[in-house]
C-alpha cells in the first residue's frame, strides 16, 4: 500500500513515499535532518533503514542535498540526479556560491526561529542514477520524473500519476501567502518554461517543499508566469544592486 509521509525538515517539508517494495525520500533534505528521517523510518514507520531505496536530489542546494551522502551511508539509498553534465557547484565562483547558500540556509533557520545546526555537505554530487526528462524512478514506476530547471540548470519534479500528486521542490515557494519564484532563479526563460510544463501536466496537488501542499488552482501559474522575472535573479546581481543603491547609482 503507498503512502506519503510529510516530515517536518529543519527549514522545509520532507515527502517520504511508502510502498511495498520500499521506500523513497523525495528530496535529500538538510544534513541535520538525518536522524529524524532515519528515526521516523525506524520509530514510526517499524521498517528498516535499509528499506530506503532510493533518495532524490532535486538540486544542489543545502536543503535538497545536505543529507544526501549520510542518508546513502546509513542506509545503502542510491542517489537519483538530474542527467546534466558537470556539477553545479564547480569552479571558484562555484566555492563561493555552495557558501553563500549554507550562509542563507542558516539565515532562513534563523528567521524561523530554529536553533544552529550544522549545513555543510559536499559541493560534489556523487549521483547512482541519471534520469532523463520524462524518466521512470527505477523500481518505483508509478513515480515519473521531468526536469524543472530555472531555479538551477538541474532541478527535478516528481509526478505520482495515480494520486496526481507533483513535487516541485523549489519551483515554487510560498512568501507572506503567495507562491512566487524562488531566490535564486538562474534561468528565467527556462523557469517559464518548467511552470508551462507543471501547467500542462495538471496535478491535482502540488507538494512544495517550501510552502506545503496545494491545488493548481491556488497557485495561480498565470499570475506567476506573468510576474515572473525576465533576467536573472542571483547572489550576484542582488550584491551589485544593493551596492549600487549604497552608492547612490542608477
Amino acid at each position: 500500500m503507498y503512502r506519503l509521509h510529510r516530515l517536518q525538515g529543519h527549514i522545509q517539508t520532507i515527502y517520504l513515499a511508502e510502498h511495498p517494495q520500499g521506500l523513497v525520500l523525495l528530496d535529500g533534505c538538510c544534513r541535520a535532518d538525518v536522524d529524524e528521517v532515519c528515526r521516523f523510518i525506524r520509530e514510526e514507520l517499524r521498517r528498516s533503514l535499509f528499506e530506503l531505496k532510493l533518495v532524490v536530489v532535486t538540486h544542489m542546494h543545502p536543503d535538497h542535498a545536505g543529507g544526501a551522502a549520510r542518508l546513502k551511508l546509513k542506509t545503502g539509498a542510491e542517489i537519483v540526479a538530474a542527467d546534466v553534465p558537470g556539477q553545479w557547484y564547480r569552479g571558484l565562483d562555484g566555492i563561493a556560491m555552495h557558501l553563500t547558500d549554507m550562509a542563507l540556509a542558516a539565515w532562513v533557520a534563523k528567521r524561523m526561529g530554529k536553533p544552529l545546526k550544522w549545513f555543510w555537505y559536499s559541493r560534489k554530487l556523487q549521483a547512482d542514477i541519471l534520469l532523463g526528462d520524462d524518466s521512470r524512478l527505477p523500481g518505483f514506476p508509478e513515480w515519473r520524473v521531468f526536469h524543472c530547471p530555472g531555479h538551477t540548470d538541474r532541478d527535478l519534479a516528481l509526478l505520482h500519476e495515480e494520486e496526481g500528486s507533483m513535487y516541485v521542490a523549489d519551483l515554487l515557494v510560498k512568501v507572506k501567502g503567495r507562491y512566487v519564484p524562488p531566490f535564486p532563479l538562474f534561468y528565467p526563460n527556462r523557469y517559464k518554461s518548467s511552470l508551462m510544463k507543471l501547467k500542462c501536466l495538471s496535478p491535482a496537488r502540488v507538494l512544495l517543499a517550501h510552502g506545503g501542499e496545494v491545488s493548481l488552482e491556488e497557485i495561480d501559474l498565470d499570475r506567476v508566469l506573468a510576474e515572473a522575472p525576465s533576467i536573472p535573479m542571483t547572489h550576484w546581481r542582488s550584491v551589485k544592486s544593493k551596492l549600487n543603491q549604497i552608492l547612490g547609482r542608477t
